[in-house]
């Protein structure tokens, strides 16, 4: 089991960049693929973007790509997402997850851990 846990959401104009952090606790963090996933109120739990064990590759959700980066400190146990060219419409709760494969997954059922989340507000 890995334990996880968000940082660094807060409010920025649009325009604007966040760096979100996800620091896990557990068992072995580089056992894992991982990804990001946003929640608008409303709305279902969407995939942003997925990293794979190594880091080595990434994919990410056509909404964000050229703007996020997602990248992880396997040494640090931490993984991250920068925000950039941030809009409005990214407004929502960001959720960093686990998933018990090397691969990256897109679907939320995919994913077997999940940290409660940060919120991210992207004022006009």
């Amino acid at each position: 089991q890995v334990q996880l846990v968000e940082s660094g959401g807060g409010l920025v104009q649009a325009g604007g960049s966040l760096r979100l952090s996800c620091a896990a606790s557990g068992r072995t963090f580089s056992s894992y693929a991982m990804g990001w996933f946003s929640q608008a109120p409303g709305k279902e739990r969407e995939f942003v973007g997925g990293i794979s064990r190594s880091g080595g590759t990434t994919y990410y959700a056509d909404s964000v790509k050229g703007r996020f980066i997602i990248s992880r400190d396997n040494a640090k146990n931490t993984l991250y997402l920068q925000m950039n060219s941030l809009k409005t419409e990214d407004t929502a709760v960001y959720h960093c997850a686990a998933a018990a494969t090397g691969l990256i997954r897109t679907g939320v059922n995919e994913y077997a851990y999940w940290g409660q989340g940060t919120q991210v507000t992207v004022s006009s």
